[in-house]
């Protein structure tokens, strides 16, 4: 028979995997005020029945493709990976047709995530790259602190120590301004690393 510290321990466990194995980690959750619009369990079809708006209809297929991609990046899969780019593409060309800024930023982000987890870093700067201006236009912190960190994980991955601590450096006062305690920790974390990779042990 379990014990209630053991139950406990495995529920928690159960809750953590259920968060990882969602369509956004917890920085994404935070990532942009508009993702309830974008969340899985919202009916595209039930959006477009309300859509009062031809716009409003554009972008419902905008929801649908980026839905779409999410449940490709789940299956974890290279080819899933790579389909899910697509459909991200897809929706990214929506949304800036319909000009709505914060999911353009929030879908180049995850776009840039995607090809960082395939290895491919220069692609993933690239469009990192075009998600951080867009956070900054829109005046989303947490995006902005969440986009410089990753920034820099891609430079500590290519082996570029200084440039990962100078994109380190930027996330970590907005983490703190925003009050994200956890994205806070997981930068402190990443800088500690950096110094630890250049032999500076006290630093680290």
């Amino acid at each position: 028979m379990e014990s209630p510290k053991l139950n406990r321990r495995l529920k928690l466990f159960s809750l953590f995997f259920l968060v990882q194995c969602s369509f956004l980690v917890f920085f994404d959750l935070l990532f942009f005020t508009k993702l309830v619009a974008a969340t899985p369990g919202i009916k595209v079809e039930k959006i477009a029945q309300q859509a009062s708006t031809e716009q409003d209809k554009i972008r419902a297929a905008a929801i649908k493709a980026f839905n779409g991609a999410v449940e490709l990046y789940k299956q974890g899969t290279l080819e899933s990976l790579r389909e899910a780019i697509k459909k991200y593409e897809e929706a990214l060309s929506i949304f800036r047709r319909v000009n709505d800024k914060e999911m353009e930023a929030f879908t180049l982000f995850r776009i840039g995530r995607i090809y960082s987890d395939l290895g491919q870093k220069q692609k993933a700067l690239e469009f990192y790259n075009q998600a951080l201006p867009l956070t900054r236009t829109v005046g989303v912190k947490i995006g902005e602190a969440t986009t410089l960190n990753n920034i820099g994980q891609v430079y500590s991955d290519l082996g570029q120590k200084q440039k990962a601590l100078e994109f380190y450096n930027q996330a970590l006062p907005l983490r703190r301004v925003v009050g994200d305690s956890s994205g806070e920790a997981t930068t402190l974390n990443n800088i500690g690393q950096v110094y630890s990779d250049l032999g500076q042990k006290q630093k680290a």
